[in-house]
């Protein structure tokens, strides 16, 4: 499992007179799809998408149309993580369905290729451990957890997370980062407790890893 790309051999591209072969890196975005805030990054930079008093359609609508206009059609890779299977059925888990199922969609029909990641996985790829907060009061780990993943972000990939949606850009970012890092192009080097969160991420089957 390589811990870094290495552009003399992993990216090969014709060499002119101006100095070594340029290096293109794939498009790739992650998003933590959300009802109220969805979070959006391509690994450098991250944004949230809030649809405000929107509900029912008209909010899917919103995040369908907003998630278009952001990703472009030579888009590689999209990560979207997942539901988390352990909360059970909640008010607005059909529709946050419906909404993760309209942007797959999407996605498909534009002939960009997705992954869904785990909860989880997405953490530990930030942090190590699926629950960093472990040692914190149970009624605050949660909300610890999301601040240990966003600080990870800022401090690790210099992406600032700042406002009402500051969570959510900083998971998005850490999808995109897994995204690039499956198909070869980390962002930074990690050790084997962080890497092996991409093993448990559902990969498009027609988008073989580079390297990992």
């Amino acid at each position: 499992m390589s811990t870094l790309f290495d552009i003399t051999t992993e990216a090969p591209a014709a060499t002119t007179a101006a100095g070594p072969p340029a290096l293109t890196i794939p498009t790739v975005y992650g998003l933590d799809l959300s009802l109220t805030c969805t979070g959006i990054s391509d690994g450098t930079t991250a944004d949230a998408l809030i649809p405000g008093t929107r509900t029912g359609h008209d909010r899917l609508e919103f995040h369908r149309r907003s998630i278009r206009e952001r990703i472009p059609e030579e888009t590689s890779l999209v990560v979207i993580e997942g539901p988390a299977m352990s909360l059970g059925y909640r008010p607005g888990v059909e529709e946050m369905t419906y909404l993760r199922g309209l942007i797959k969609h999407d996605l498909w029909k534009r002939q960009i290729p997705y992954a869904v990641c785990p909860p989880q996985h997405r953490i530990i790829y930030a942090c190590g451990v699926a629950n960093p907060a472990k040692d914190h009061p149970a009624s605050r780990r949660k909300t610890i957890a999301k601040g240990m993943v966003r600080d990870a972000v800022v401090e690790r990939y210099g992406v600032p997370c700042e406002g009402r949606g500051r969570y959510d850009q900083a998971d998005a970012t850490i999808l995109a980062a897994m995204g690039l890092h499956w198909l070869g192009y980390p962002l930074v080097v990690l050790p084997d407790s962080h890497r092996r969160a991409l093993d448990g991420v559902q990969w498009p089957e027609n988008l073989p890893a580079v390297a990992r």
